[in-house]
């Protein structure tokens, strides 16, 4: 349980049934929070005569209202194992993403394309903060999240489950673009900025693709490398689905 900020991420609370208090300040613009929050029965609250003071640089926060939310429960590596997944299922590993925004941004990439589900390390990782809450516009009270010790392992459990585990790695032989996405359940795979995948998860996947780089910058930060692999080459070969 802890406090999110921003119309955004607070309209996603109360959608997503985790909202369980609104909090009004005084002056605060918010007919349509009043509004959801009345319509599902989410108590709010109203900080009468302590006008809002969002920190220096939140824009977010400047609208005046905030939400106490309750995560969805994290998953685990045997949750993987037992979970059902639709036969276009699309699951997306995240190899070491230690920046909170940067977790936030791929979890909205990945809940705007439909992913069933998240998967990110419990070390060296970013944790669910109410930045990262922010960043993803709400995407992470939907998105399930599995935390788990070993990537290669889960996408062993992946795998074993029909999916096919493809990597995002510049330094692949082939681009998005060389043949479309194979049929069937997809574990898209994105490493960090700096090291991209780490050896043993790049040897874990079925195939590497590498993003075809026309500018003179090199790379892509890792949520936008994710969105255009979603959007460029995983949806397209289901037809847009």
């Amino acid at each position: 349980m802890f406090v999110v900020t921003g119309k955004h991420a607070v309209l996603e609370a109360i959608a997503g049934g985790r909202a369980r208090e609104v909090v009004v300040d005084a002056g605060a613009r918010a007919d349509d929070i009043l509004a959801a929050a009345g319509a599902a029965g989410v108590p709010v609250r109203s900080a009468r005569g302590v006008p809002h003071r969002p920190a220096r640089g939140d824009r977010e926060g400047a609208d005046g209202v905030s939400a106490r939310v309750e995560l969805l429960p994290e998953l685990s590596e045997r949750d993987i194992a037992q979970r059902s997944f639709a036969e276009d299922a699309i699951v997306v590993v995240l190899d070491g993403i230690t920046d909170p925004q940067n977790l936030g941004a791929a979890a909205r990439s990945a809940e705007a394309a439909g992913a069933a589900l998240l998967v990110t390390r419990q070390r060296r990782a970013a944790p669910v903060t109410p930045a990262a809450v922010r960043a993803s516009a709400g995407a992470l009270l939907h998105l399930p999240l599995a935390r788990v010790a070993n990537i290669p392992r889960a996408l062993e459990r992946l795998q074993a489950a029909g999916f096919t585990a493809i990597g995002l790695d510049e330094r692949a032989p082939g681009t998005i673009y060389d043949a479309p996405a194979p049929e069937g359940r997809i574990a898209l795979v994105v490493g960090a900025e700096d090291r991209g995948l780490s050896r043993l998860v790049a040897e874990r996947c079925d195939e590497l693709r590498a993003l075809p780089m026309r500018g003179r910058v090199v790379s892509l930060n890792a949520s936008a490398a994710l969105s255009a692999a979603l959007f460029g080459f995983v949806l397209p070969a289901r037809g847009g689905r």
